[in-house]
């Protein structure tokens, strides 16, 4: 590797493990290999690489926890909602934020089982500060025989006319997160002290997926049948289709394939849900004990399936070396996908899905998890114009006065401005369409509503 990206490392107080992991990545780049997975290395995954979670739920084992470490990584800022502080600060139920309730769940584990869960954040330079800070209103979150924190690494963004590092005098900027794919070398010596203190397997999820809740059957699974990763997956619908899907190279090894590393003549297929049934949902369950064989026979290393994300900076088009947390499925022998039910994935990506949570069609158990209100078959379908409901600060405006009932929605799609009041209840699917900026409160929504001729109709029957 060339010299600069070393010295830049180092000045950084970068450590030698992670340098020597960007400079196999970098020599890749240099080669011209864009981490492409093509159609004619992989197929869809084989029954004897999946398992039914109904199958195994029946193995759950409360004193497994003793050995169970909770993970959630904690780096994302929520830019594309316009946000500039850690996501999981923003207030998701009964004005407790994405820190609160996974606080909570771990509390409350921890007093139900009698075990110390050990809970571990994994956050970013851009959100270590914010969600340490936060977490101070949780003491006893602290009293545990490790750091709650480690820092996500850093990789130095790379120009794309010359290969050399990018740079600017915001140095900040000069950085990127090398993606979820980077806790298994940020873990560093948290590895050996975890092992050290008996703990065996790592539930590592996102932050912004409170589905993501423990489950002591899995574990359990793990140690019986001697697996050392599985990845949660779930069935694909239309809404998943530009996301990673899970498949097999030809010797039936599991693989992930993101839609950066797809061919773009693969595309079609790629999106084809019913040939590439299953995606991930970052739910990922560790063996430590393998994990740490591994990082030993890789001197320290984890290589993993590059991604090479193009970003353009201040106007300089630069290359961003990445690695996907789940593409490690592939790294280990006999790693299995747990296919689960959506209730364990509930992410919170834009604004839509915030929504959602906002609503009365979620609710928080006497454990803090979140799950349907009873009754509630599945989670209704929202789509919010952009234009208005794109940014969090839009959405807050909008539905400060009240947030309409959804536990009878089926649909909800939102064209135009639209802010609502008290009492609004939407039944089945509700489609609200407005060329001007509407008010609505204390009203029943289904069907498709044009809101100004509704507005115009009302008008007329007042005199206007």
């Amino acid at each position: 590797m060339s010299t600069p990206f070393i010295r830049l490392m180092k000045q950084e107080g970068i450590r030698d493990e992670v340098i020597r992991t960007f400079e196999a990545y970098y020599q890749k780049l240099v080669k011209g290999e864009k981490g492409l997975i093509g159609e004619d290395a992989i197929r869809p995954p084989s029954e004897k690489n999946l398992i039914d979670y109904q199958q195994i739920k029946h193995l759950s084992r409360t004193s497994i926890l003793k050995n169970t470490v909770v993970i959630k990584l904690n780096g994302g800022l929520g830019t594309s909602m316009g946000l500039s502080k850690a996501k999981s600060l923003l207030p998701v139920k009964n004005n407790l934020n994405f820190l609160d309730i996974i606080s909570r769940q771990v509390l409350t584990l921890r007093s139900l089982s009698g075990y110390d869960v050990l809970l571990l954040f994994m956050n970013s330079f851009n959100t270590e500060a914010d969600t340490l800070k936060y977490l101070e209103k949780y003491p006893d979150l602290g009293k545990q025989d490790l750091p709650l924190s480690f820092l996500q690494n850093k990789f130095p963004r790379i120009r794309q006319d010359t290969l050399m590092p990018y740079e600017n005098k915001e140095t900040k900027l000069m950085w990127n997160p090398p993606g979820h794919g980077d806790i298994y070398t940020a873990l560093g010596d948290l590895l050996d002290k975890m092992i050290a203190k008996d703990y065996r397997y790592a539930f590592v999820s996102n932050a912004d997926n409170l589905g993501a809740v423990v489950d002591t059957s899995i574990p359990a699974y793990m140690e019986n049948n001697n697996i050392p990763f599985v990845m949660e997956v779930c069935l694909r619908s239309q809404m998943d289709k530009k996301g990673g899907h899970l498949c097999e190279d030809k010797s039936g090894q599991l693989l992930l394939r993101e839609i950066a590393q797809c061919p773009e003549e693969d595309l079609p297929r790629f999106q084809d849900i019913d040939y590439y049934k299953y995606f991930n949902t970052n739910n990922i369950w560790i063996d430590l004990r393998a994990l740490e064989w591994q990082m030993i026979a890789n001197e320290g290393l984890m290589l993993l399936p590059l991604i090479v994300n193009p970003k353009v900076v201040d106007g300089t088009p630069v290359y961003q070396l990445e690695t996907a947390m789940g593409s490690a499925i592939s790294v280990f022998n006999n790693s299995k996908a747990l296919v689960v039910s959506r209730e364990r994935f509930v992410p919170v990506k834009k604004t839509n899905e915030l929504l959602a949570l906002w609503s009365d069609a979620y609710e928080l158990n006497e454990q803090y998890q979140i799950v349907l209100k009873r009754g509630v078959e599945k989670a209704p379908v929202i789509e919010l114009d952009e234009k208005y409901y794109g940014k969090i600060e839009d959405l807050q405006k909008r539905f400060s006065k009240g947030i309409p009932s959804l536990s009878e929605c089926k649909e909800l799609k939102i064209y135009g401005d639209v802010s609502f009041g008290e009492d609004v209840i939407c039944e089945g699917k509700v489609t609200l369409k407005a060329s001007s900026p509407v008010f609505v409160q204390n009203c029943l929504l289904s069907g498709e509503v044009n809101l100004d001729s509704a507005i115009n109709k009302s008008k007329d029957r007042t005199g206007g």
